[in-house]
């Protein structure tokens, strides 16, 4: 199949350009200003739009099992709404339970992920330790294409780990030439508060902010931090949400440790104030983990996606519908963590980022996009508008607006926790693996067309106790 971009600005990490995109067999073919129109080939026209890399969300959980029930948002429905917002890759997460194989997690994830849309991959996580699990993890990076690692912080009696367990884990990854990823949230210190505020009689949604202050992130965040610096190990910490956790990360890169932070589209904008709402069901689609916080804490959010203390934006796509929610009325801790936002990233950064001159173009591009590439070692086949790239693309119209709603969006979920919200900026044209699978709000995804993504480890560092050889990491 070949299809031609025409009459576009191409905007990529680095810089902007006059050029068309001839795309061919799935990859991107050429660049150049002026293309003559393929025999027989699509042609979309761009002008006056930007065109832009594929999107790639770092965080997203399809179809998890969670709190008793599972998540709404499978995941053909999850990448095709993604499709209808410019992301063109997933890499959600196989999560095995304690006690059992991380391979045969990856194969049931990869077994439920056949009907994709669009391209994914998948961090695994490390639930429990033992040399069964250190010879998995060499067996994935070896044979399966998995780079990174996930490690729970919180969740007490279900996912959480200990210290460790971190610590071989992390220091296992590192003689991989993996990276391990980290939810950051004392789970001992969520599970006392967790039971006060219980006895305190407070059962409604509001219960789960207090029982999960920003401190409890602040806490994990600077332990985890503390236990890769001794081990010379980098880290990727998901889902910042407080300043607390973004200083943390700031230190820890100004003394030359390797700390990514990741931030999601929902934290910079949503804050605490939603759990207060008197509709229980209303407050309760809020729910997640880490929760919502003070208003204040988004001015640091932005200040670190900004200065690049913060290099990712994810959203923790994970869905859950009201009568699932309701299995939390009367105990807020049984309430399913979790919100969507797959499809409305890009517009609400750009509407909030770029639009208010907090972001430009290019950075916008990179830290929806480009970072993640390089920072889990897919760049530049993802995260690029270069000849030989994977043809993922968006053909994005800076100057479109819509109001976003659960009645108009793609997602498998009832409520939207942007909704009502306009927004400037929106993906006019998404372009997966050289196929138009969105355009002008006609969305044409086909199931199982999406592949899998093997991402390589980089080569094992060579260090001392206590450093990490930055040259083999991608800058960021």
């Amino acid at each position: 199949m070949t299809l031609l971009i025409r009459g576009g600005t191409v905007v990529t990490a680095e810089q902007s350009f006059r050029a068309d995109v001839l795309c061919r067999d799935g990859r991107i073919a050429e660049v150049a200003p002026a293309i003559e129109p393929p025999a027989g080939g699509a042609v979309v026209d761009a002008g006056g739009m930007l065109v832009m890399p594929g999107r790639l969300d770092p965080h997203t959980h399809m179809e998890l099992p969670f709190m008793g029930t599972v998540a709404s948002e499978d995941f053909f429905t999850g990448t095709s709404a993604a499709a209808a917002g410019g992301t063109t890759m997933i890499i959600d997460f196989a999560i095995p339970d304690p006690g059992t194989s991380l391979v045969q997690a990856w194969r049931d994830w990869s077994a439920k992920a056949e009907k994709s849309a669009a391209d994914y991959s998948f961090h695994v996580a490390v639930t429990w330790w033992s040399e069964q699990v250190a010879a998995e993890m060499g067996a994935l990076t070896r044979d399966h294409g998995v780079n990174s690692f996930k490690h729970f912080m919180a969740y007490k009696g279900a996912l959480m780990v200990d210290d460790t367990v971190l610590l071989n884990s992390i220091g296992r990854a590192l003689e991989l030439g993996a990276i391990c990823n980290i939810h950051a949230e004392n789970g001992d210190a969520v599970a006392h508060l967790q039971k006060q505020v219980l006895e305190a009689g407070i059962t409604g949604p509001e219960g789960h902010a207090l029982s999960r202050p920003p401190e409890v992130e602040g806490e994990a965040a600077q332990r985890v931090i503390a236990i890769a610096g001794l081990l010379g190990a980098p880290i990727y910490i998901v889902h910042v949400s407080t300043a607390e956790a973004t200083a943390a990360i700031g230190r820890a890169r100004a003394r030359g440790q390797r700390v990514y932070g990741e931030v999601l589209a929902q934290h910079l904008l949503v804050d605490e104030s939603v759990y207060h709402n008197p509709d229980w069901a209303a407050a309760a689609a809020y729910v997640m983990s880490p929760p919502f916080r003070p208003k204040h804490h988004q001015q640091a959010l932005w200040a670190g996606l900004v200065s690049g203390t913060l290099q990712t934006t994810a959203t923790d796509h994970c869905c859950f519908c009201a009568p699932q929610k309701a299995r939390g009325m009367g105990d807020f801790t049984m309430i399913p963590n979790g919100t969507g936002g797959i499809e409305e990233r890009m517009s609400v950064l750009w509407h909030h980022g770029v639009g208010t001159g907090r972001l430009t173009a290019q950075e916008f591009v990179r830290v929806t996009s480009t970072n993640t590439a390089q920072i889990f070692n897919i760049f530049p086949r993802k995260g690029s508008v270069s000849v030989g790239a994977d043809a993922d693309l968006v053909v994005w119209d800076p100057a479109g607006s819509r109001r976003i709603s659960a009645k108009t969006h793609h997602q498998n979920v009832d409520f939207s926790v942007f909704e009502g919200m306009e927004v400037t900026g929106l993906a006019r044209h998404t372009i997966c693996a050289g196929r138009l699978v969105w355009t002008d709000g006609d969305l044409r995804t086909v199931r199982g067309a999406g592949r899998y993504v093997a991402r390589p480890c980089f080569a094992p560092p060579v260090v001392a106790l206590g450093t990490w050889n930055a040259g083999r990491r991608p800058a960021g």
